[in-house]
């Protein structure tokens, strides 16, 4: 028990008076949250315009004047899908204290 709190106090210390290449700690703490918030602000908007897009792909789809198919689709989603889930995992993996991101992306879509 007596670990843990010197741990969360050293934590804290290195929060509030430590540096990172001679830049502030905290810096590095609000530069994802607030990445996380724009980008959460636009996937929301995003959403809403690609909803509307999905929802007139499939009217089309169903009245046979765009063919899509299931099989067309699970071909994208192989092909694709992969490489999306990587790429948002190094880009979420790079950034630094990845939390902040995670939170501000939440807040960004929540009140955006």
């Amino acid at each position: 028990m007596i670990l843990s709190l010197n741990l969360l106090n050293d934590i804290f210390n290195f929060i509030t008076h430590g540096t990172i290449i001679g830049i502030p700690t905290i810096v590095f703490m609000i530069i994802p949250f607030i990445i996380g918030l724009v980008l959460g602000f636009l996937v929301k908007k995003f959403l809403k315009w690609a909803i509307i897009g999905a929802v007139i792909v499939f009217v089309l789809a169903y009245f046979g004047i765009w063919g899509l198919s299931f099989s067309k689709l699970q071909s994208w989603g192989t092909t694709y899908g992969g490489l999306a889930i990587h790429e948002a995992i190094f880009i979420i993996g790079i950034l630094p204290l990845g939390l902040g991101f995670i939170i501000g992306l939440i807040i960004g879509f929540i009140f955006g």
